[in-house]
């Protein structure tokens, strides 16, 4: 597919632009992130990409290593920072994955990509969502964020898979650089967090 080669390339041209231009920001991010939260500086965990590959995505770090008396960590909320906080609700946690981008495992605009362990839930239609390069940011994005259920995340990733165009993505990305800047549909405010998936029979 035709767009799907030129998709590519502008991913990869913005990708490296964001990197040169945001540069001073993520130098100084990373020495705050080192004074706050101590190392690393950066978050990686395993998620599934175009056709359920395995890649590490890359954030910053956003919790520290706090632990109970036993050393095991506290929980995400205790973890998760004034600091941590701001970071994800200015989504400036997410400019590391600019390399995800540049690598060709992630694009700009696709279905976010979601934990590994989610994959031996996912129906043969929600399985779709892999059939393009996962996005940091969705048409899910734009409609609720982590204010919708499961279920209706997973129908904006398959509506976007089967209306894949250039419009589409450019809608997607302008509402999304609109939503970032009015702080909408983000979980970290109030400490509420998003429950995981366990599939819709359970």
């Amino acid at each position: 597919m035709f767009y799907l080669k030129l998709k590519y390339f502008f991913d990869l041209f913005f990708a490296i632009c964001g990197l040169i231009i945001t540069s001073p920001l993520i130098i100084i991010i990373s020495i705050l992130i080192k004074i706050k939260l101590g190392s690393p500086i950066f978050f990686l965990q395993k998620r599934p990409g175009f056709k359920e590959k395995v890649f590490y995505i890359i954030k910053f770090r956003t919790m520290n290593n706090k632990k109970d008396d036993f050393g095991k960590l506290l929980n995400d909320d205790i973890r998760l920072t004034r600091f941590g906080r701001w970071l994800r609700e200015t989504s400036i946690d997410e400019i590391p994955t600019l390399i995800n981008i540049i690598k060709g495992e992630m694009s700009f605009v696709g279905p976010r990509p979601l934990l590994h362990e989610y994959l031996s839930f996912y129906s043969d239609e929600e399985r779709k969502r892999h059939d393009v390069k996962p996005g940091l940011t969705g048409l899910a994005q734009v409609n609720g964020r982590n204010n919708i259920s499961w279920e209706k995340k997973f129908e904006y990733d398959i509506l976007y898979v089967n209306n894949l165009s250039l419009i589409l993505d450019l809608k997607i990305f302008l509402l999304t650089i609109f939503k970032v800047i009015k702080r909408e549909g983000i979980n970290s405010k109030n400490n509420k967090h998003v429950k995981p998936f366990k599939g819709h029979h359970k």
